[in-house]
């Protein structure tokens, strides 16, 4: 059982928007995942839910929080081109980084980030932005295609995770791979779609990625 030191609904003002969030930081917290959703999705996403309750129990704080504000998300649910405006997204991600490099319960806490579909080229180009404050990075069927130009300056060390049969966005993946230049690696998990709704598709992505923070973002 996870004993929870923190948890809470935090709203981060930017610019003339809030962002809401929820920030959960169990007991002896050894780093802190912050989560970018992928396109259509919130901080309510149940995938991203269900590997944060993991990260969790491997002392990981988590923060899932709205990239969008709820009047955007209107917008975006009749036009779906706010999701796909990286710039914007990984400005809003950048913005929640010096949120909790600022905030008391935060700010000792090592920072990785968390991206799914496009919310992954979003973590990637933040952490590009924010090398220097950015200890790893894990993409779960990420669109690290659509963060290009960002790929060669990302220096946290980056895991990429793609479902086996989500062929067209392996072979995204495997030219992203390429193009960065820090501790790298591709996992793909078999018989697994886009949405890892396979039985146990998730937990495997929850698994690997909780190792992966743990390795960099846990210090001795």
């Amino acid at each position: 059982m996870v004993v929870t030191e923190i948890q809470e609904t935090v709203r981060i003002q930017m610019d003339s928007i809030i962002l809401e969030g929820d920030l959960e930081i169990p007991e002896d917290a050894q780093g802190l995942v912050i989560f970018a959703h992928g396109s259509g999705s919130s901080r309510h996403s149940i995938r991203n839910k269900t590997v944060a309750e993991i990260l969790r129990q491997n002392k990981m704080a988590t923060l899932l929080f709205d990239l969008l504000s709820p009047e955007e998300e209107e917008i975006d649910n009749v036009t779906a081109h706010l999701r796909f405006d990286i710039d914007l997204l990984s400005e809003r991600l950048i913005g929640t980084t010096d949120w909790v490099l600022q905030n008391p319960a935060t700010k000792n806490l090592n920072i990785g980030y968390f991206g799914a579909s496009t919310g992954a080229a979003a973590a990637l180009s933040a952490a590009s932005k924010r090398s220097d404050k950015i200890g790893a990075v894990v993409s779960r069927g990420g669109r690290p295609d659509l963060a290009e130009q960002a790929l060669p300056g990302v220096k946290a060390p980056t895991l990429l995770i793609v479902g086996g049969k989500d062929y067209q966005v392996i072979d995204m993946n495997r030219e992203a791979l390429k193009m960065l230049n820090c501790k790298k690696e591709l996992q793909i998990i078999p018989g697994a779609t886009h949405l890892f709704e396979e039985q146990g598709a998730l937990e495997e992505v929850a698994k690997i990625a909780g190792n992966w923070f743990l390795e960099y973002l846990v210090t001795d």
